[in-house]
């Protein structure tokens, strides 16, 4: 089986909680009340995005680049 590692981007919510977005995966959203939790409902995020693509005969993005940047 092949494993692909995918950015996630975790913003903390000024009223508790966590949510997720996935930059190589445009619509990939998730949320959870911790980041353990986070993490696994984007895990199942990703995993149903990447089904509905497979359907279609697309394949995610893959020119996203993930920068730091020192300011």
């Amino acid at each position: 089986m092949d494993v692909t590692n995918y950015a996630v981007v975790i913003h903390e919510e000024a009223e508790g909680g966590f949510r997720a977005e996935v930059p190589a995966l445009p619509g990939c959203y998730s949320q959870g009340e911790s980041v353990a939790e986070l993490m696994e409902n984007v895990r199942e995020a990703i995993a149903g995005v990447l089904e509905v693509l497979k359907e279609q005969g697309s394949q995610p993005e893959s020119n996203i680049q993930i920068l730091e940047v020192a300011v």
